[in-house]
């Protein structure tokens, strides 16, 4: 899908801007009112949205994070996608030969094609003025457009076309269609390719350094740094191909899916092919059997792909965690920084458990969308609609939560003498390259012989090499299991980082 530049309702200064709300929001008689001073003066200045005095933290202490989103998610953002389909659905009106609709001519197309290009904020404070006549969204979008070309002879008469037989579902479901398409496209893909190549960088760079693996958290076959980074990067770039694998549909097809509306003014046209030819020169693709709404089958299935994605950060969020617990990872000190108010030398794994919490956050949003949206009851209902206003939320959280782990890992260290001295103590590993090869040449209870040697106690060089100096293997074989040591038991691991 083509990259369209879009709407952003955030000033310079990265303080959000909405429309004053009513008096009436304010009335100390609300609710909300509280006799604490300080909750009274903040409804006073809650007018105008700070990040300060957001109740979200997307648009409070992480504003900046969602700064991506906000012209593809917001309500501003909706708006502008609900004017770029009802331009569309027009302008194909005006090509299909109606007798009561002449194509537009070149300007007439230019000025729409403005309105579209050109939508700004006082563009979406004007729809929310007249919503608060219409009590409906898309209504106050249809009169917003007929505002706009009211000044336009050739336009102004082709008015009562825009929103022809559309219910406010196609315009819609082909806008949040534009807006996730997008969002996919420009903000989410190219988020996740970045930590995905940051974690290739990192395998390649450790590829060799070796490290003991940890399975039920008790030393086990050791691998290398490196290698572990492949295996979160392989994982990452195989969940990201199934978001990008994931088909955007969307429907024009009237108030129950069955063109009524359109037949009974022109029933010599083939509405299901007009339909889908709308949808295509938007970059869609038409679901041609759905109720009132499109069933929302595929965003569900890409907010389960994201939520993957999401599982394998977090997974690599508490490794990382549990790494520099161990030692093994120092972390770049950053000057002025604080990781205690009471204990001095602390330097916390801050990035990792906010990106750990807000992945939570954010797959709690996603995955209620993925399961809520598909259901509606019967031909509509709109518990669909509320819960799509949301769209933002879930994926800002993400946008938080993949900048903290890039963050933390653009600080990690690897303090190679720690993982070091961890591996040369652990000598017992070499058990299992030991009883497998006492097992190819046919040596009495070879695992039973080294479980009793090693199990629960660990081992020294030295006694361990005292074992298979007293077996009777071929002298090559014997001397390769001398020669091995926990840092040379490696297998194809260094070779597999570098596969990613």
């Amino acid at each position: 899908m083509k990259h369209v530049q879009r709407f952003f309702p955030i000033s310079e200064d990265g303080v959000v801007s909405n429309p004053p709300r009513p008096a009436a929001a304010l009335s100390p008689s609300r609710p909300f009112s509280s006799s604490s001073i300080f909750s009274r003066q903040i409804m006073q200045i809650a007018d105008q949205l700070t990040q300060l005095n957001a109740l979200s933290p997307l648009d409070g202490r992480y504003a900046s994070r969602g700064d991506a989103l906000r012209g593809l998610l917001s309500e501003a953002g909706f708006m502008a996608h609900r004017v770029e389909v009802e331009v569309a659905w027009l302008v194909a009106l005006s090509d299909a030969g109606l007798p009561e609709l002449k194509p537009f001519t070149q300007e007439a197309r230019q000025r729409l094609a403005a309105l579209v290009r050109n939508f700004s904020e006082a563009d979406a404070r004007r729809i929310k003025e007249i919503e608060r006549t219409t009590n409906h969204d898309v209504k106050a979008v249809e009169y917003w457009l007929k505002e706009q070309v009211a000044d336009h002879a050739e336009l102004a008469a082709a008015a009562e076309f825009i929103h022809f037989a559309c219910t406010s579902e196609d315009i819609n479901n082909t806008s949040h269609a534009l807006m996730l398409g997008r969002a996919r496209t420009d903000v989410v893909v190219p988020r996740l390719r970045q930590l995905a190549a940051k974690l290739t960088e990192m395998a390649a760079v450790q590829a060799d350094q070796p490290m003991l693996s940890r399975t039920h958290g008790q030393p086990a076959s050791p691998t290398t740094l490196g290698k572990e980074f492949a295996n979160v990067a392989a994982r990452l770039l195989r969940a990201i191909e199934a978001i990008e694998k994931v088909e955007p549909l969307a429907k024009l097809n009237g108030a129950t899916g069955n063109y009524n509306a359109h037949l009974s003014a022109y029933p010599e046209i083939e509405w299901p092919e007009f339909s889908r030819n709308v949808l295509a020169g938007l970059g869609l693709t038409q679901n041609r059997h759905t109720i009132q709404i499109e069933p929302h089958d595929w965003m569900a299935a890409l907010f389960d792909a994201i939520s993957r994605a999401n599982v394998i950060i977090l997974d690599l969020d508490r490794d990382i965690w549990g790494y520099v617990s161990l030692g093994y990872f120092k972390q770049r000190l950053k000057e002025g920084e604080v990781g205690s108010s009471t204990m001095p030398h602390k330097v916390n794994p801050i990035d990792f458990e906010n990106s750990e919490g807000n992945l939570g956050l954010a797959n709690a949003v996603l995955r209620h969308l993925s399961e809520k949206l598909p259901v509606s009851r019967w031909q509509r209902d709109l518990t669909d609609s509320t819960v799509l206003r949301n769209l933002g939320v879930g994926l800002g959280y993400c946008l938080v939560a993949w900048d903290a782990c890039l963050r933390g890992l653009e600080k990690l260290e690897v303090n190679t003498a720690a993982i070091d001295a961890d591996i040369d103590a652990c000598w017992e590993v070499l058990a299992e390259p030991v009883q497998t090869v006492m097992r190819r040449y046919g040596l009495p209870q070879p695992y039973e012989q080294l479980k009793a040697l090693t199990r629960g106690k660990g081992i020294t060089e030295e006694a361990l090499r005292e074992f298979i100096t007293g077996l009777a293997l071929p002298a090559h074989a014997k001397q390769r299991l001398l020669d091995m040591t926990p840092r040379s038991y490696l297998g194809l691991a260094a070779n597999l980082a570098r596969q990613v």
